[in-house]
């Protein structure tokens, strides 16, 4: 059995074309044509079906796929593991991280951790927490931080830390003196939300609901980025409910003051995601005990 067969029919089966598969493996089209035909030989059976000019997989490629991924990762995996027991291995790691974590926590994270280790090689995927946890399902990544909530049950996922969601005004609105506010006050105010389908809008909009103040609402706006928020609300254009995470620089050097709303409390869990390994690696288990130890 060739390995690298197995690994050219899996990139066929999720590039969609030969075409492409070929580039990306640096070889002709009529390289990859041959390989996915010595395979085809190898099962006795055609594994994609070519008619009408499309590339669609058969039944036999369709159960082959998930063997000939689970083959290839398994291999690499003992590659990996042999080099490091040879002390001929370069460590990578690959993070996956949501926008809000990927842009406002881990620079700083993985600045400390590549002093702390810095032999490995870290690479950083920005993205919504769908899109990580998509790449961290296909491999592409080896762990993932992400903020919200994790339907797939089976991922593994452990909480790593809390963001609070605090209300910010601009520096010389009148509430900049106050050591709290009262919920209802909000209603008066004009509020700048990110767009409807955000997570942080989400949790924010079903706290306010709770405290009866969400249909009072009827000034506000909404802006398509975090960074875009902050700006407007520096700008005196209103006011928001952001996650500390992303206004810490803001509030230390005063371009934003942040007010207490009385008696509610508004936080999103962190969670620190990886997809279940029959062969753990070091780095990520070294990385996971890292950020653990930070909480």
């Amino acid at each position: 059995m060739n390995i690298e067969n197995l690994r050219v029919f899996c990139l066929v089966v999720e590039e969609g074309s030969i075409s492409q598969a070929a580039r990306l493996s640096f070889v002709s089209q009529p390289a990859v044509t041959r390989q996915i035909h010595q395979l085809e030989n190898v099962y006795g059976t055609l594994l994609f079906d070519r008619t009408d000019g499309k590339l669609k997989l058969t039944k036999a490629g369709n159960v082959l796929y998930p063997f000939a991924k689970e083959i290839v990762k398994d291999f690499n995996l003992s590659k990996e593991t042999i080099k490091q027991i040879t002390g001929n291995y370069e460590m990578k790691l690959s993070v996956g991280a949501s926008l809000t974590i990927g842009e406002y926590f881990l620079p700083e994270v993985l600045g400390s951790y590549k002093k702390k280790h810095p032999e490995t090689k870290l690479m950083l995927n920005i993205g919504n927490t769908q899109n990580i946890l998509e790449k961290l399902s296909n491999d592409v990544i080896d762990i993932a931080l992400v903020e919200g909530v994790v339907e797939n049950t089976s991922f593994q996922t452990q909480k790593f830390a809390d963001d609070e969601l605090i209300l910010v005004c601009p520096i010389d609105h009148p509430w900049k003196n106050r050591t709290e506010i009262d919920v209802q006050e909000i209603t008066k105010e004009h509020m700048i939300w990110r767009e409807s389908t955000s997570g942080t809008r989400l949790i924010v909009e079903a706290s306010l609901k709770k405290y009866g103040v969400l249909d009072k609402m009827e000034s506000y706006m909404e802006l398509g980025s975090t960074q875009a928020i902050k700006s407007a609300v520096e700008a005196g254009l209103g006011i928001s409910i952001l996650p500390r995470l992303t206004v810490a620089k803001e509030l230390k050097h005063r371009e934003l003051a942040g007010v207490k709303i009385s008696d509610v409390q508004m936080n999103r869990d962190l969670w620190l995601v990886q997809k279940p390994q029959r062969f753990r690696r070091s780095n990520v288990d070294t990385f996971v005990d890292f950020i653990q130890g930070m909480s």
